[in-house]
């Protein structure tokens, strides 16, 4: 929650919800207050996030979730409070203050993420430093060879790791605890005290010269702590979070002793990255794939350089990992067309539909490049240059036409047992399509390419996609809520400060010239309790009697229903709150509290065994007032013939 006075209010109030959920969602306006889009927190074909520009705050009509600009950082971005108020201060460019948090382990914890991106900053800029010394010629060669220009070098931020392994734990111990840099994941080290053994590779001749030159007690604390660099004598490629930090890095070997090393070397799971959650350029690709509405996905970082520095600027690639349902949900919060563009080789071909498949349980729409037999992305744009590149692009097939040549490649249809593999080979793709509709038209089309009876492949498709093991989101059971109570609800909300336990003044009364919506409608609920027994009576009971220091009605106290609850009214604002349409809810209130009394009564009367003569008579005049009531519509304007 946040306070007059507090920083985090100040944040609150500068911040822009819809420019910051849109870094993270496509958001596209729904009216004139609102904007929606896909909820980035489950899986949904239909926009059911909304996002109020004027109250600053989100609400999912699918999930349920709902908060402000602080809650929906914080639960995207997987961090604290205290780190989502930092996060959205450094977004609108409010200078930050000394933090706080609400536990010892949470301040803990948070410590050390800021650190280790301080650690990984700092890396950055020694790799880069160390691509421009001589000990970085060899980089240099490595990186011309693949044709990427200076400017390219720079954007990326790729860097060279020296063949020490003690250089860069050297520059960041005087800083960072061994603590810290340990969890890292830069380092590796050993349980003894020796530094690592001549011929193990993991030191070489240089370092032990380095060592002599250096202060005998920097060398103590090497030699304690046995500690070097997991990364040598490699190219090094940063992997930047979504929102730009070097969070990781991805090292390709120089070494041409493949046997002792692998090619590619990447960064453990940290603190701060998880490899299954992060796409690598969508810091740099977002806002083109927004603007362009489709991505471009391709395998390896040098593709995905190659690709971008050859003006596409849509382009991602998954990081030290096959693609995931993550990865997936992620992009989907830009666009939800993306063409795969993987290596035609028999391992790319698998990754592609492997890929394919967890696109399509996501709903994508989804079309597949593929190039010439022996050329990656990076390879055909140096041989045949971008506009080739751009080209293929434009003729990228349609995924399920990609999958059915390739089921006809593998299993030639001339005979029936070719057909039968073909088929099966095609199911389990049917199957993951939620649609029953596209299923549908799926197996027609794949009956008429392969050549199969269409009633028999109807037929399995069928069985198939009655075993389908999809899962929906349901919306939550929403409270049967009259438009009555929605406006009495807005107009409750609409109070620019809480006061409690103030006597509200009506419009009417003459002590207003101008009309209060909010204080019409406290005026009505505390005076005639209209609210009692609705489905809203806990929420407008929150409502009236919030205290003064929550400014903002969504920071009100209250149960997750209510708050579910008032975010989906405030979202459905689509006609203007006047004086008559807040009098004629009041009316109609009213009329549902006197028929509700009427009905007591009416239950009373029908139990009367037992009861006195003057009991039966109060019951039965009780009953014509309030039949009368019901029918004067004088009586039901003003309340005051009906008072209990």
């Amino acid at each position: 929650m946040a306070n007059p006075g507090d920083f985090a209010y100040t944040v609150k109030q500068q911040a822009d919800i819809v420019r910051i959920v849109g870094d993270y969602v496509k958001l596209k306006r729904a009216g004139a207050q609102n904007w929606s889009g896909l909820c980035p927190f489950h899986g949904e074909k239909t926009a059911s996030f909304s996002v109020h520009a004027t109250r600053q705050f989100y609400h999912c009509f699918g999930c349920g979730v709902s908060g402000d600009v602080f809650s929906f950082v914080q639960k995207i971005e997987n961090i604290t409070f205290p780190e989502s108020v930092r996060l959205v201060a450094q977004k609108v460019g409010i200078a930050l203050p000394k933090a706080s948090y609400a536990s010892p382990a949470e301040a803990k914890e948070a410590r050390l993420r800021t650190q280790l991106l301080e650690v990984h900053e700092r890396a950055c800029g020694f790799f880069q430093q160390c691509l421009k010394r001589p000990e970085g010629a060899r980089a240099r060669e490595y990186l011309r060879g693949r044709e990427l220009e200076e400017e390219t070098i720079a954007e990326f931020r790729i860097g060279y790791a020296p063949d020490s392994g003690f250089l860069l734990c050297d520059g960041l111990q005087s800083e960072f605890s061994e603590e810290v840099l340990r969890e890292s994941g830069l380092f590796s080290w050993k349980q003894e005290s020796g530094l690592p053994a001549a011929g193990s590779g993991l030191a070489s001749a240089g370092d032990d010269h380095r060592l002599e030159e250096k202060p005998e007690a920097s060398r103590h604390k090497l030699a304690a702590a046995s500690m070097y660099s997991k990364f040598r004598d490699r190219v090094m490629f940063p992997i930047r979070s979504e929102t730009g930090r070097v969070i990781a890095f991805t090292g390709r070997t120089l070494a041409t002793d493949e046997k002792s090393r692998p090619k590619y070397l990447n960064s453990p799971e940290t603190a701060i990255y998880s490899k299954g959650r992060v796409l690598f350029n969508l810091d740099h690709a977002k806002e083109a794939i927004r603007k362009l509405d489709y991505a471009v996905l391709v395998e390896g970082q040098m593709d995905c350089i190659s690709v971008y520095a050859a003006g596409f600027h849509n382009v991602i690639a998954s990081s030290g990992t096959a693609f995931t349902e993550l990865q997936a949900k992620l992009l989907g919060r830009f666009s939800k067309n993306v063409v795969v563009n993987f290596d035609p080789d028999t391992a790319g071909a698998k990754a592609t539909e492997r890929t394919l498949g967890l696109l399509v349980e996501e709903e994508f729409q989804i079309k597949v490049l593929t190039l010439e037999q022996g050329f990656d992305p990076d390879l055909f744009i140096r041989r045949k240059g971008k506009d080739a590149y751009g080209s293929a692009l434009k003729h990228s097939q349609k995924y399920f036409d990609y999958l059915i040549e390739r089921a006809r490649a593998q299993f030639p249809v001339r005979s029936a047992e070719g057909k039968v593999k073909a088929v099966n080979h095609l199911l389990p793709h049917i199957q993951r399509v939620p649609s029953r509709i596209v299923r549908d038209e799926l197996a027609q089309e794949i009956a008429q390419k392969l050549g199969i009876d269409s009633s028999v492949l109807r037929q399995e498709l069928k069985h198939a996609a009655g075993t389908r093991a999809a899962v929906a989101v349901k919306a939550p059971a929403e409270a049967q809520v009259t438009d009555s109570e929605r406006i009495l609800i807005r107009a409750l909300a609409s109070a620019q400060q809480m006061q409690p336990g103030e006597q509200p003044l009506s419009a009417r009364d003459g002590a207003e010239e101008e009309f209060d919506p909010a204080r019409q409608a406290q005026y009505a609920l505390h005076n005639e309790g209209l609210h009692h027994g609705l489905a809203t009576e806990s929420l407008a009971e929150a409502l009236l009697n919030a205290d003064s220091a929550f400014a903002d009605v969504m920071d009100v106290p209250r149960s997750e229903a209510d708050r579910r609850l008032l975010a989906s009214i405030l979202l459905k604002e689509d006609e203007q709150l006047t004086a008559e349409r807040l009098e004629g809810a009041v009316r109609a209130l009213r009329k549902i509290h006197l028929r509700r009394r009427l009905e007591r009564v009416q239950r009373e009367l029908q139990s009367a065994a037992g009861k006195e003569p003057g009991q039966l008579q109060e019951l039965l005049e009780e009953k014509m007032r309030l039949k009368r009531a019901l029918m004067d519509p004088g009586v039901a304007d003003s309340g005051s013939a009906i008072a209990v």
